[in-house]
């Protein structure tokens, strides 16, 4: 079932990026920013099942990352981008002011409670990074949610988590070489592994019918 176009209503723009759909409802809840109550459901639910992702890549990502830094100092940052995810997933689907930094921030917190070698500056790190993707999204005013929009987010998420490690881990104090090569491998692994794959686990999961109480599973379906 195709949703039919009103007026100058339109679902994309001239990128060929999703803009949100102009029915009645849809008008209402940008207008009001208001969170339901399924909204803060499944963002908690995303939130800490990212958590549990971030439990599994502290062994195996950071693995990946003290390799890599091994064989060049900065590059490192390539494994970074699964911990950026969850400002993505939260953006793209609930689709409302807060998503990106909610989610990203709950994960973080999911993260440390449970336990990992970093403690509470995880926390540090899911405010920063969800600050970074919640602000792409932000500068869409919440009406973008295709793969560029997606990219930049897990980008900005990774320019975030830049900028804090510079105070957090010392890094203001390495050479200039290190910094412009971390910067340019976290932004990169945001945008692919957070921003990229984001993205597609949005579509999967749209695509079982998980998300039909939301726009970002009618965008997939095609229902209205």
């Amino acid at each position: 079932m195709h949703e039919t176009t009103r007026g100058t209503d339109r679902t994309h723009d001239v990128a060929g990026e999703p803009i949100a759909a102009e029915t009645a409802t849809d008008t209402s809840a940008r207008r009001t920013s208001h969170w339901r109550v399924v909204d803060i459901v499944v963002a908690s639910v995303i939130g800490v099942a990212t958590g549990l992702v971030f439990l599994f890549w502290n062994n195996v990502g950071y693995a990946w990352f003290s390799a890599a830094d091994a064989l060049t100092p900065g590059l490192g940052g390539v494994a970074v981008g699964i911990w950026l995810i969850g400002g993505v997933l939260g953006g793209l689907i609930i689709r409302k002011p807060g998503a990106a930094l909610y989610v990203e921030l709950l994960a973080a917190i999911v993260s440390a409670l449970i336990g990992n070698q970093w403690g509470i500056e995880t926390i540090y790190s899911g405010l920063a990074q969800g600050l970074g993707a919640e602000l792409v999204f932000l500068a869409t005013g919440y009406r973008r949610f295709g793969v560029v929009t997606a990219m930049l987010a897990g980008a900005a998420a990774g320019l975030g988590a830049w900028t804090l490690e510079l105070f957090t881990s010392g890094n203001l104090q390495k050479s200039a070489e290190f910094l412009f090569l971390y910067l340019g491998t976290v932004v990169a692994s945001g945008a692919i592994l957070a921003g990229l794959l984001g993205w597609l686990v949005v579509r999967a999961l749209a695509a079982t019918g998980a998300l039909n109480r939301f726009a970002a599973g009618r965008d997939v379906t095609g229902r209205v």
